[in-house]
């Protein structure tokens, strides 16, 4: 038999500290399920807007290399529609119209402007890319936008510096970078956006920016595709609840991305600069975030890294919308590995160097750089040899280990060709193989004019009277050059990009003419 009392409940008196405590820990837990919750909600929501972009991709851009009349038929054909309010706010230094998007009627108001450096485009597609998702419906995203457009006011600035688009450069025409004009106000486009913030007093504001793809994500070889800055106000780099939104803004944008580009986020040196717009505008009370583009391996046009512009960008807004923010841990934010210096496109490792009939090992950084043409509507690759030496420390977007390979300057091909269409008719490989990198074009040829241009063969075509670079291929030297393993032609590089000649690729296509 058992004794029923010892099924009757036993009551055991709780102190207050006891019962605070007590308190304490299930609010915590509470606390703790809602922010996951919430965190997969928006994880889920962002995985459902990056694979609904190619949906809304804005298809007449393409490239980087547009101008702003490429945007305006963009913009025009909104004029009519409700959803927009569509204005000028004024006109760059040559005169022509910058043009501000409004959109949804909410009580939160946002500011984002994008190319105020005229070569750093991948948001403004982005932004073009986000006005179609806005334009949609019935597709699974009708909450989602009502919740956005009820909440914020958004405020598009896509094109803030079409003199330095139209150019494909960063200054102003004025040659004045108006990211530290925030406080002389020297140009009509700082003008403008410091008219802006004053006049509309943003909650919110988006920076938004292109930076080098040879930005790491601190110290390694991962190229920092997304980078974030919540600017400094003062020197002392206060923390006060506006700047502490930039910071929950971005550990939310961080979690997300994570996702599609692990460890390729990395963060600026948050130090003070009192020219710039972004460290002015999060004084003048907005809170900012700037967002830099840079560098993916395979998406030198940077329609990969749109995509993620497009899917961050909403996601923001979507936090900025329900306050979700305001659950982020701004100390996340220190996380983030600071942008590093430490890669270069191409890092030659270990190739031995015959050098006044004494050798020894060397690594070759490598750099390719754009070369605008055809009105900076298009580009080609200029490649030199940007470091020489131990470069261990440093990292390649691409790496060859030359371990047992001598490196040698290409020999000069002893028959020259009228044109660089006859070039193109060569059998580069079998060049290369016997150690050619250099064709010379005839006397006749009249490609002078040209200046630097390119040649879709991997070769190195010099101009009548350009002389072949002289000894081992060395520090600030055009990367051409060979790799030998004993008397056999292991590797080419070729305007600084490299050719396996036992795995031959010739579709790279980025030779040059000098």
């Amino acid at each position: 038999m058992y004794d029923k009392s010892c099924l009757d409940p036993v009551f055991l008196p709780l102190n207050v500290p006891t019962m605070r405590s007590l308190v304490s820990t299930i609010l915590s837990f509470l606390l703790a399920l809602t922010t996951h919750i919430s965190m997969a909600q928006s994880t889920d929501e962002a995985r459902r807007l990056y694979d609904a972009h190619k949906n809304y991709r804005e298809a007449t851009l393409t490239q980087r290399r547009f101008k702003q009349k490429d945007i305006l038929p963009l913009i025009e054909q909104r004029k009519n529609n409700p959803l927009y309010e569509i204005k000028s706010v004024g006109q760059s230094f040559e005169g022509r119209n910058i043009q501000m998007l409004k959109i949804g009627n909410g009580p939160k108001k946002v500011l984002l402007w994008s190319q105020m450096h005229g070569d750093e485009p991948t948001a403004t597609m982005a932004s073009f890319d986000i006005f179609n998702f806005f334009e949609g419906k019935n597709d699974g995203f009708d909450a989602l936008r009502k919740t956005i457009l009820d909440q914020t006011t958004l405020y598009f600035v896509p094109m803030l510096n079409p003199d330095g688009a139209e150019r494909y450069q960063r200054r102003t025409m004025q040659g004045i970078d108006m990211n530290r004009d925030a406080a002389a106000r020297q140009t009509p486009e700082a003008k403008i956006l410091k008219s802006l913030v004053d006049s509309l007093k943003p909650d919110y504001g988006f920076n938004l920016h292109d930076q080098s793809p040879r930005y790491s994500a601190g110290r390694s070889a991962k190229v920092a595709t997304i980078s974030f800055l919540a600017t400094s106000y003062d020197y002392e780099l206060s923390i006060n609840p506006v700047r502490e939104r930039s910071m929950q803004l971005i550990v939310g944008m961080n979690k997300i991305l994570q996702e599609y580009i692990p460890g390729q986020v990395a963060r600026y040196s948050d130090d003070h600069e009192p020219r710039g717009f972004g460290d002015n505008v999060q004084k003048w009370g907005t809170t900012l975030v700037l967002i830099e583009s840079g560098g993916y391996v395979g998406d030198p046009e940077k329609q990969y890294i749109r995509q993620l512009n497009f899917m961050a960008i909403l996601s923001a807004l979507s936090t900025i919308s329900d306050n979700s923010l305001t659950k982020e841990n701004r100390e996340d934010y220190y996380k983030i590995p600071e942008n590093g210096r430490w890669l270069y496109d191409l890092v030659v490792r270990n190739a031995t160097v015959k050098q006044s009939g004494k050798t020894f090992t060397a690594d070759l950084g490598i750099n390719r750089n754009e070369v605008n043409y055809a009105n900076a509507g298009k580009f080609f690759y200029y490649s030199k040899i940007e470091d020489f030496g131990d470069l261990h420390p440093q990292f390649g977007s691409q790496e060859l280990d030359a371990t047992g390979l001598t490196i040698e300057k290409g020999k000069v091909f002893p028959t020259a060709f009228k044109n660089i269409s006859a070039v193109s008719k060569l059998n580069a490989l079998n060049l290369l193989k016997e150690g050619y990198t250099y064709v010379r074009l005839a006397a006749d040829s009249n490609t002078r004019a040209l200046g630097l241009y390119f040649t879709t063969s991997p070769l190195h075509i010099l101009r009548n009277g350009q002389a072949a670079p002289s000894g081992v291929p060395g520090l600030g030297h055009t990367a051409t050059f060979i790799l030998k393993k004993g008397n056999t032609v292991k590797y080419a590089i070729i305007n600084g990009f490299l050719y396996d000649l036992d795995d031959f690729q010739d579709n790279i296509g980025n030779g040059i003419v000098e």
